[in-house]
């Protein structure tokens, strides 16, 4: 009897610490959608204006008149441009954990970076997005649309723009779970949707954009100094379009 007491006893003990490491890894792990490579050195920080959610041109419009758009003013953008480009692409939506763009099994594999030329009362530089908090945060002190655009195969429409969306995928994020397919397809029918959400914003705002997938890899990653594990897959400059 004696025995099976101590048995029990020592079960209990087993169980109650096993359990107590489980909740400390809970309480301090991200979801999926979270893990943002955000640096730790007190970099610059915006939090960005809260997006509108209802606007004066319909879906239709935005739909019927949405173009590739090259060639943009020498004008700057604002702040509130910035925040509603950055939300339609990849926001929190409806005070939800869910975004703007659908992502297979929620996992959200795409981080946006933004390379800022010509916003006011934004300093230039390459700043990592997080929809999380609807922020931006510095991660190259450098205006680099230049350099960008000869990356881009000399596409003068980035290094004329004031600000140039930069899409990179982390493909750990979908492949623990769809493996290739999640790479090969379904990440890129995200970025699609995405990409699209810039389109439509950009047209309902009176702006333009393009979307670019011919650059090369490697000086596009070296310039904007992007983690390993981040892939460039789109850059899409937006600008104000010229007075017709």
């Amino acid at each position: 009897m004696r025995y099976i007491t101590t048995t029990i006893i020592l079960f209990i003990m087993i169980f109650s610490i096993l359990l107590s490491a489980c909740r400390s890894e809970t309480s301090t792990g991200k979801e999926s959608d979270d893990v943002i490579s955000e640096p730790t050195n007190s970099p610059l920080t915006y939090d960005l204006p809260s997006p509108e959610t209802g606007g004066h041109v319909s879906v239709e419009e935005a739909l019927n008149s949405r173009r590739s758009r090259r060639n943009f003013q020498d004008t700057a953008l604002s702040i509130e441009h910035l925040s509603q480009i950055l939300w339609a692409a990849y926001g929190i939506s409806d005070g939800d954990r869910l975004r703007t763009a659908p992502s297979a099994g929620a996992l959200y594999p795409l981080e946006i970076y933004v390379l800022v030329g010509n916003i006011t009362g934004v300093e230039p530089g390459v700043y990592l997005y997080v929809p999380g908090e609807h922020k931006i945060i510095r991660t190259l002190d450098s205006d680099i649309r230049a350099e960008l655009s000869d990356a881009a195969l000399s596409q003068d429409m980035v290094r004329d723009a004031p600000m140039s969306v930069v899409y990179t995928a982390v493909y750990d994020r979908i492949t623990e779970r769809y493996g290739e397919r999640g790479r090969d397809r379904y990440v890129l029918i995200e970025i699609g949707h995405s990409a699209q959400n810039i389109y439509l914003q950009a047209e309902a705002l009176g702006l333009g954009t393009c979307a670019i997938g011919a650059f090369t890899d490697e000086t596009v990653s070296a310039l904007l100094e992007l983690p390993e594990y981040a892939t460039p897959l789109y850059i899409m400059p937006v600008g104000h379009r010229p007075q017709e």
